[in-house]
């Protein structure tokens, strides 16, 4: 298969997922983002010792035992990662990695997470890589120190290493009855120099038939603050003498912001008001008065305005606006010797993330250090953007994330940051800034827009015999067929988008994986087929075809499929993305003009499962999520204005929109472990597509899903 793409230039592994998620949200070539990349053991560390042993901004890691585990004389064992907590679960899994190779209960685990002048760059907390990456590196650096131990008590009582073992945080000797433990070691005049070593990458880890912490349910070690509301989210912090900003935002997209005067909101007592070119925002004693000072301010604003395209003319824009006309399809003589050839166009709207926290950050100056409590899921990248735009060194620029309410890909650039931090330089006070929920909608980027334009040919036998793909603007996640197609080429064409846009939950996976399912159900109809047989009957994969047999059997889809009627339909897809494998079978009512989806019945496979309970999760708020952009979620916008930037007028899903869920998670122990936060979303969409095609005899080609006329 031959898979063509702007984005073609090699780069090392780790970089790529960086350059997929972030050109976007600044507007960036390829090539112009990749030129932009680039008492206890831990007390008497320097902060540019800290700055040296962690890993680069591509997320190197830890350099040394040192830099992943803290061993305390009294006992405690605090595991840093450079991962944050947005509801996925890693505080959970990556606590239970660290106890399983140190041999100690989960509650003896400490985890720091996300704090830069602490902790190593693991890396964004994106594309599912805390678990196929994260995760083994910090077992690696817990094995190292179980390693230290038994050096240390092996040295100590003069025995070989097969002579003790370590149970419980402490080493024994059965033969003379003597244990050691951490803290023992924590105390030991080597330690220090001991944990300096590298951690060996070869290092053995606890099989999976041995796992006692890993494999199990384990709830989030602080899921009682959580619901008691004790934890303090970015948005809670508070500093002493903290002022509260507002940014003066533009009234449309490309506005340019022509003058402003400052005079009214400087003449309130204790605001402060600061412009810097565009940038134009005020800090006050309280939200109140900060909010007062921003409409003063906005009065006297002079835009210059921009032409923009309206939403109703999106599709059309994006295809008027690829960067080079899209690839013919090369597969001429397959064509014309077809018995049957389908050529379909599919588009995908652009949604927002809709956290339910939107961008906050408190920023404050001591010293001339910049120190930013704030939620993303790429704090080192937030650091990288603060010392490129106040010219700081690395040691003088901390962030610092707290368990954060929602990212889903929405998190990764550091504006709200490096917005709370200027106004704070100019006011010499912490500031706190809080986006609203209309800023988050507005301002924040989108998942992009899709126009999807597919075409493939079948033979008298009704098997694939050619299959070009090309997609324009959202992405090249998953865009590769997993189905046996003969002559296959699959594309991703950039576009000059006219919204911002960036990452969203499985990145364009989910816009590819519902044009390809979608269209594959309409080859089945054109091969006269059952839409599961036809599929099975051109997949190999083995992993893929056991989720799909699998969801079909549990779903009983041979009997539902037979019962066709104009109120009722069922479908299924399937799809793989980033190592895990993912189907379902859904059932829809048509019920007066809306489409509602009854059930879903979804099998998930992502190797040995780390953690039953939080998997099974990440798979329902996947399920849930997935509805919205399914069935209605969809940013309107006209002369550069968003039309409904609310919740009230951007409907995410409500608790009556959630269908009976049938989730089985498919454990494979014989196999590495994969990311679980993205994959399962990405069949959701299609299946209820399927569905509704199925019920009504006409094909969906929309996202958000609308019924035929007929049916409406």
């Amino acid at each position: 298969m031959k898979r063509d793409s702007a984005m073609d230039e090699a780069l090392p592994p780790e970089y790529e997922e960086a350059v997929e998620r972030v050109s976007y949200d600044f507007g960036l070539k390829r090539r112009a983002f990749v030129q932009i990349l680039g008492a206890g053991l831990l007390i008497a560390v320097s902060a540019p010792a800290l700055a040296q042993r962690r890993g680069g901004r591509g997320g190197g890691g830890a350099r040394n035992i040192a830099s992943r585990i803290h061993l305390g004389k009294d006992g405690t064992i605090t595991v840093m990662a450079g991962k944050v907590e947005a509801g996925q679960g890693s505080r959970a899994e990556l606590s239970q990695a660290a106890a399983e190779e140190l041999r100690v209960p989960l509650d003896r685990i400490q985890l720091v997470l996300a704090d830069t002048s602490l902790v190593p760059d693991d890396g964004m907390t994106a594309g599912s890589g805390s678990t196929p990456r994260t995760v083994p590196a910090v077992r690696q650096g817990a094995a190292a120190a179980r390693g230290l131990l038994i050096d240390f008590a092996c040295k100590r009582w003069n025995v070989d290493r097969n002579a003790v073992q370590v149970n419980n945080g402490k080493v024994s000797d059965a033969a003379s009855q003597r244990t050691l433990t951490y803290a023992d070691l924590a105390a030991s005049e080597d330690a220090v120099t001991a944990f300096q070593q590298p951690i060996p990458s070869e290092i053995a880890l606890t099989s999976v038939k041995d796992w006692k912490v890993l494999g199990v349910a384990a709830p989030r070690p602080n899921g009682r603050d959580i619901v008691t509301g004790a934890h303090q989210y970015p948005s809670d912090i508070m500093r002493p003498g903290m002022l509260y900003g507002k940014v003066l935002r533009a009234p449309a997209y490309g506005a340019k912001l022509a003058s402003v005067d400052l005079g009214p909101a400087k003449a309130m007592k204790d605001v402060v008001a600061v412009q810097d070119g565009q940038f134009v925002g005020v800090a006050a004693p309280t939200a109140f008065l900060a909010e007062q000072a921003r409409a003063a301010i906005a009065k006297t604003a002079k835009w210059e305005p921009s032409s923009h395209p309206s939403s109703k003319d999106l599709f059309d824009y994006l295809k008027q606006h690829a960067q080079g006309n899209a690839p013919a399809n090369p597969f001429a003589d397959e064509l014309a010797k077809a018995k049957h050839v389908l050529r379909q166009s599919y588009h995908v709207a652009y949604v927002q993330h809709a956290p339910l926290e939107p961008r906050a950050a408190v920023a404050e100056w001591t010293d001339g250090k910049l120190t930013v409590w704030t939620g993303t899921q790429n704090p080192f990248g937030y650091r990288s953007d603060l010392m490129r735009t106040f010219h700081l060194a690395e040691d003088r620029v901390r962030v610092v994330v707290p368990d954060l309410g929602g990212g889903f890909g929405g998190k990764h650039t550091g504006e709200a940051a490096e917005e709370a931090a200027r106004l704070a330089q100019a006011a010499g006070k912490p500031v706190s800034l809080r986006w609203t929920r209309a800023e988050e909608f507005t301002w924040a980027y989108f998942r992009p827009a899709a126009l999807i334009e597919v075409e493939a040919s079948l033979d008298a036998k009704g098997a694939l015999t050619s299959w070009h793909f090309t997609n324009i603007n959202s992405g090249g996640s998953a865009i590769d067929t997993p189905y046996r197609s003969g002559n296959a080429r699959c594309q991703f064409v950039r576009a000059d988008a006219p919204l911002r846009q960036g990452s969203y939950r499985v990145l364009a996976a989910t816009a590819n994986n519902f044009a390809r399912e979608s269209f594959m159900d309409e080859l089945a109809a054109a091969a006269g087929t059952d839409p599961l047989e036809f599929r099975l009957a051109h997949l190999e994969n083995a992993r893929l075809r056991a989720v799909l047999e699998a969801a079909a059997a549990r779903f009983n889809w041979k009997e539902r499929a037979g019962k066709k009627t104009p109120k009722t339909g069922v479908g299924l897809a399937c799809g793989t993305e980033k190592g895990s494998y993912v189907a379902a079978c859904v059932e829809v009512g048509i019920d007066q003009g809306r489409i509602v989806v009854r059930r879903v019945c979804q099998v998930f496979e992502c190797g040995a499962i780390l953690n039953p309970d939080n998997l099974l999760s990440q798979v329902q708020g996947a399920i849930i999520m997935g509805l919205g952009p399914a069935l209605r979620e969809e940013m309107r916008f006209e002369n550069g204005e968003m039309l409904n930037a609310s919740f009230r007028k951007y409907q995410v899903p409500r608790f009556e929109d959630v269908p009976e869920l049938d989730i089985h998670l498919l454990n494979r122990p014989d196999l590495a472990s994969a990311g679980a936060g993205e994959t399962p979303i990405m069949v959701v969409a299609p299946a209820i597509a399927n569905a509704v095609f199925h019920a009504t005899g006409v094909p969906v080609r929309t996202m958000p899903i609308s019924l035929p006329k007929t049916t409406s």
